[in-house]
């Protein structure tokens, strides 16, 4: 039985180990065990509870070095077979490179530093797409996040242009880089908004001196999607289903009380997907890249996840796709649904490193959404916190009824901000908590918005009831945690846009 392992602290890591291990596909015989390499000290406890078959691999920190350790050392007493980073700063700073000197570069999936700018060097990847022929926005530049002047001009022109711009701090953001501009009266509130929080990182990579790098782009238009693509060292890949991100704190457009957080849920598929969409995907985007990878000899196994806007027609057919940023990893929450519907994930990854992608297409549960909501700490506290993403209410019990939830499908997900307490119980350090996740089958004879509408009541329903909860210190009745109330009311709303 081959052991596949995911390095991380995150909630997709539990989950893809999980599912790794349970998942049964119709096609592919064989079994696997999922691991989990580092995890969060609720996670063996929540296995425990729940019966989950996941191992777990220690590291001594969270450090880029004590998980290169701690894989190699796994690989080389055969405690896995093969291991798939989550997180983005491993590839960063080189584990990849480590696990391949160390002999094992064929049991890794993931680009190597050299690759690694694609994800974390935004303007970088602007150029290779660019050489590849893959649209991106209609206009783009690099300016000097200083020159203000020069960022003014810009922005005027493509506002008068394109109808926005979009200012984007170009290296890794965990996703909040990126501000939108809408009308003149915004862009020096925005611009002094990024300066700020990025003003450090700027100093540390550049000084005070010398150029701070900043991408500028053109506000792209139509629906937001995202495509999973595992890729071998052959250059085959395989597109996974699709899932529509909740990245904004609250419901409604962004701006600066309702930033871009680290995503408060997700759906799949998404809501528009259609097989020629993800045809266009595949041959717009996945075919070019990966060529221009093989030239520039940065190809190994890895994981794509080109986010892109997509403009349809009056019968939903796409017409066009433009790539807004392309990461080297799956999402979070992202990954969460888009693997509760696949059937033989474990198949996948060792397809991936064995260079046969070819071969083994993804199994899906193609008449199943898949539904992930994030349960963040919500506001109050001693200091009157503003709850997340400002400042969060720490050191809180969380109950959880787990009869209740496993007896209606509800899965719950600890994320890296749960840990339990010696008595038993788990603490909320803050954030995002944890994640619900649950999947509902949609009958040939059945309205899939409605069903949706229904299943979304469901885990709004665990919620309100409590079965899931963070104890305020202030009121031993109450819920610290918040949620976002639409995640999953897409789906009809695209029925009422797209009618049959």
């Amino acid at each position: 039985m081959k052991k596949i392992a995911f390095a991380g602290t995150d909630g997709r890591t539990l989950l893809s180990a999980l599912v790794t291990a349970t998942a049964k596909s119709d096609i592919y015989p064989e079994t696997f065990t999922g691991v989990v390499i580092r995890g969060t000290p609720s996670m063996p406890v929540f296995c425990e509870i729940m019966n989950w078959p996941v191992e777990f691999v220690e590291t001594a920190s969270n450090s880029v070095a004590d998980y290169t350790a701690a894989i190699i050392t796994a690989l080389k007493e055969e405690k896995i077979d093969y291991v798939i980073p989550m997180p983005e700063a491993l590839l960063f700073d080189g584990l990849v490179d480590a696990v391949e000197q160390a002999g094992f570069g064929d049991r890794i999936v993931g680009l190597t530093r050299s690759g690694a700018f694609i994800e974390g060097d935004k303007i970088e990847c602007k150029k290779l797409c660019r050489d590849a022929g893959i649209p991106v926005a209609a206009s783009w530049c690099e300016v000097d996040a200083k020159d203000y002047q020069r960022i003014l001009a810009t922005c005027l022109n493509y506002i008068d242009a394109y109808g926005g711009a979009v200012l984007k701090y170009p290296y890794s953001a965990g996703g909040k880089g990126a501000r939108i501009i809408l009308n003149s009266w915004e862009i020096r509130e925005v611009y002094d908004a990024l300066i700020k929080d990025y003003k450090d990182s700027y100093k540390k990579i550049y000084g005070g001196k010398g150029k701070w790098p900043l991408l500028i782009e053109s506000l792209m238009s139509g629906v937001e999607i995202s495509f999973t693509i595992l890729v071998d060292r052959n250059g085959h890949f395989q597109i996974l289903p699709t899932a529509m991100d909740y990245p904004e704190r609250f419901e409604g457009p962004t701006g600066k009380s309702n930033p871009i957080t680290g995503g408060m849920g997700a759906v799949s598929p998404h809501p528009l997907e259609t097989p020629h969409m993800i045809e266009m995907a595949g041959g717009r985007i996945a075919k070019p890249l990966i060529e221009m990878m093989k030239t520039r000899g940065i190809l190994r196994p890895c994981v794509l996840y080109p986010g892109c806007f997509v403009s349809l027609s009056d019968d939903r057919c796409p017409t066009a796709i433009r790539v807004s940023e392309i990461n080297i990893r799956p999402g979070e929450p992202e990954a969460q649904p888009v693997i509760r519907r696949l059937r033989n994930l474990a198949a996948l990854i060792q397809a991936t490193l064995q260079g046969n992608l070819d071969e083994v297409e993804p199994e899906v549960r193609t008449d199943q959404l898949a539904m992930c909501s994030a349960l963040v700490t919500g506001p109050g506290g001693p200091d009157g916190q503003k709850g997340y993403p400002w400042s969060c209410t720490r050191g809180e019990v969380v109950e959880i009824d787990f009869k209740y939830m496993k007896r209606k499908g509800i899965q719950v997900i600890p994320s890296a901000m749960m840990g339990p307490s010696e008595d038993g119980s788990f603490k909320s350090d803050g954030t995002r908590v944890a994640y619900l996740n649950a999947n509902v089958t949609v009958k040939p004879t059945e309205n899939r918005g409605e069903v949706a509408e229904r299943f979304r009541n469901k885990l709004l329903a665990a919620f309100d009831n409590g079965k899931i909860r963070v104890i305020p210190r202030e009121d031993l009745n109450g819920n610290r945690l918040d949620l976002r109330r639409d995640i999953g009311f897409h789906y009809l709303a695209a029925e009422k846009i797209f009618p049959d």
